[in-house]
Order: C-alpha cells, then sequence, then structure tokens
C-alpha cells in the first residue's frame, strides 16, 4: 500500500517561509516523479511543482517561480516544497503526489495523493 504524508503546513505572515514535507512509503519510488498541488476553497487543484526521484530534474509552476523550490532526499524518500516571500494568495491545502508517466502538470497523470496540508498566509 502507497502512502504519502505531509506535514509542515501551517499559519504564517505575508513575506514569510514554509517548508512543507512529503513521506513516501510503500513502494520503491525510483521510477517515479512527485509532485506537488494547492487547492484553494472553491477553485481547482492547480499544480505548483514536480520532481523526478532520478536525475533530479524539476518542474516549476510560473505562479511560484522564483519563490518555491521542490526537492528529495532519496535515502529518507521525501520531497519537499520550500516556500519563501509566501502571499495571502497562496493559501490553499497543499497536496503531495507520485506519478509514474504523463504530463507533470497534469493532476490526472498522478497515481497516488497525500491528504493534504493546510496553508494558511495573512495580510
Amino acid at each position: 500500500q502507497v502512502q504519502l504524508v505531509e506535514s509542515g503546513g501551517g499559519l504564517v505572515q505575508a513575506g514569510g517561509s514554509l517548508r512543507l514535507s512529503c513521506a513516501a512509503s510503500g513502494r520503491t519510488f525510483s521510477s517515479y516523479a512527485m509532485g506537488w498541488f494547492r487547492q484553494a476553497p472553491g477553485k481547482e487543484r492547480e499544480f505548483i511543482a514536480a520532481i523526478r526521484w532520478t536525475g533530479g530534474s524539476t518542474y516549476i509552476a510560473d505562479s511560484v517561480k522564483g519563490r518555491f523550490a521542490i526537492s528529495r532526499d532519496n535515502a529518507k524518500n521525501t520531497v519537499y516544497l520550500q516556500m519563501n516571500s509566501l502571499k495571502p494568495e497562496d493559501t490553499a491545502v497543499y497536496y503531495c503526489a507520485a506519478r509514474k508517466g504523463g504530463s507533470y502538470y497534469a493532476t490526472p497523470a498522478y497515481d497516488y495523493w497525500g491528504q493534504g496540508t493546510q496553508v494558511t498566509v495573512s495580510s
């Protein structure tokens, strides 16, 4: 059974930083890419970032480029999302996901999802 567990969300003031973690377990993820998505109330789930387990190629949404960064620790089977210069519009539930094929940017391409972690940015 595949499990993805996010942590690190919380309340932060605008301009602050948070680092989200996603711990993966249940199988070997070397052939997967890991992604972060977010969903604000009343909005569709939005791609934020993705990274391949091997090679380290990353993909970042234009909306967060220059502020957010994705990284991984293969030994810990953990993926991170470093979020800097946070804005109130970054408020959302952030989800970690894993995919084996298809577009890095498309929600349906991801096979496994975590339960999400709330990020709230106050102005």
